[in-house]
């Protein structure tokens, strides 16, 4: 006679509150027709980002390790040379003067893009009469074409005939060669890189402050908390995220401006307004012989640039959200 083991069968075990969980539902696989849509819409942006980001980063890369002239560049035959072009950078005179100019060119702008951005997105944040009107107003340096920006400051700051100098003069200060001057032209085309930047800053930083919660500066009000204390205390520690990501942007956009320091100037005079933007055009397309190689090598110093920034946002993003 055998005997028949019963297995006893499992009831699920209640949480703290005595309630059973809930039993869940087996994993459902997508349809095939599911995964050939989410294929279908990654496709496009895939593409794009390999043709316009992955494909041109390659050819830069490549560019700057090989001995490139115009017969190799159109055969494709150039030969590699490894980190040789970007000691000729190093050793090249330019080098030091144009990184110097670089980093003063970014961060004066970003400080003055940023202050000027903050104060008029708090000032236009108070929603007095015709705000809205004189803020789209403060839009029209964005929206212009770099180059209209670029000429219209080239005619005002001319030597002779530009209405700055003629507004000094009528004060009684003498003329300034802005542009013609390697004491003044790096200042001259700083003003007008900050002109065009501030409404981009405007228009972030006021989106941030339309975030912040009234209820907070009535409750600072009621507490005694002057304007400044309010400030300090509520709006600019609360546009931290905010004015992160501006100053990134706006670095990253800095970093690379070429239009309105060649229209202006040309990095002259004598390469005083000379940036690694504008010599890297001028070693690859400025010269009779260019050289292709060295140019992609100054352009590559530029993206390293850029993702150092990158990487160290998310670092500190990431941390902030942690804590």
């Amino acid at each position: 006679m055998t005997h028949t083991t019963q297995v006893p069968h499992r009831r699920p075990v209640p949480d703290r509150s005595g309630a059973a969980p809930a039993a869940q539902p087996p994993a459902r696989r997508r349809p095939a027709s599911q995964q050939w849509a989410a294929w279908a819409f990654l496709t496009p942006v895939t593409l794009y980002l390999v043709l316009f980001y992955a494909y041109p980063l390659y050819r830069n890369l490549d560019l700057s390790l090989r001995h490139y002239t115009v017969r190799s560049f159109v055969q494709g035959d150039a030969p590699f040379t490894g980190l040789q072009n970007y000691r000729t950078v190093f050793d090249d005179p330019t080098f030091a003067p144009a990184l110097l100019h670089t980093v003063v060119f970014t961060a004066v702008c970003l400080a003055f893009q940023y202050a000027i951005g903050l104060a008029l997105a708090v000032f236009f944040n108070q929603h007095f009469r015709l705000s809205a009107t004189l803020r789209a107003l403060f839009l029209v340096p964005w929206l212009l074409p770099l180059i209209v920006s670029a000429s219209t400051w080239s005619w005002m700051l001319n030597s002779e005939s530009g209405v700055v100098n003629a507004a000094l003069h009528a004060v009684g200060i003498d003329p300034v060669n802005w542009l013609t001057s390697p004491s003044w032209s790096l200042t001259s085309v700083i003003i007008a890189n900050i002109w065009i930047g501030v409404p981009f800053n405007l228009v972030v930083l006021h989106s941030g402050l339309q975030s912040i919660p009234h209820s907070l500066y009535e409750a600072a009000a009621l507490d005694g908390a002057n304007a400044w204390q309010r400030f300090w205390r509520i709006t600019f520690p609360l546009l931290r995220p905010v004015s992160a990501i501006t100053l990134l942007l706006g670095l990253v956009y800095t970093l690379k401006v070429f239009d309105i320091i060649w229209i202006m100037t040309k990095g002259g005079p004598a390469e005083s307004s000379t940036t690694f933007a504008t010599w890297s055009y001028q070693l690859g397309f400025g010269n009779l012989l260019p050289a292709f190689g060295p140019g992609a090598a100054v352009g590559n110093l530029l993206v390293v640039a850029a993702l150092v920034f990158g990487l160290v946002y998310v670092r500190v993003q990431r941390k902030q959200a942690l804590s």
